[in-house]
């Protein structure tokens, strides 16, 4: 079954495509550089991040031909409340990045304009964002 059949966001983004004064829509995932590289310990996480990485990919293949374009952001670590919800997990962290100065969400948000304001002939498929002393 195509996601265009099913009852959820890529009808109404397929009709913002061709209806939109743009001729264009955006469907931006946000996933992780967990989607890119594996770590020990971390198996779950970087498996779900793989996922979004390709289930991105597989649907910007299926709608790129429609003016839907699906892009993926993989930032590194973000200065969020994530580990402030898992006991000892901001420690392990922090050891494992260092004392390094955390990208911002509105880093993230930044990149997510970039690629939402693009033309309607540019495509901006992934990007990766990492702080720049993140190894």
């Amino acid at each position: 079954m195509s996601w265009s059949s099913r009852t959820d966001a890529i009808p109404h983004l397929l009709a913002a495509a061709l209806d939109s004064p743009r001729k264009v829509a955006d469907l931006v995932n946000i996933s992780s550089v967990a989607g890119r590289f594996a770590a020990a310990t971390t198996a779950g996480y970087n498996a779900t991040k793989f996922g979004v990485t390709a289930f991105t990919e597989s649907l910007r293949q299926e709608f790129a031909r429609r003016h839907l374009r699906v892009s993926v952001i993989e930032p590194g670590r973000v200065d969020t409340e994530l580990f402030d919800h898992h006991e000892g997990e901001a420690e392990g962290f922090t050891a494992m990045f260092g004392q390094i100065q955390y990208l911002k969400p509105e880093d993230i948000a930044d990149a997510v304009g970039y690629i939402v304001q693009n033309p309607r002939y540019v495509a901006v498929n992934e990007i990766v964002i990492r702080p720049t002393e993140q190894a």
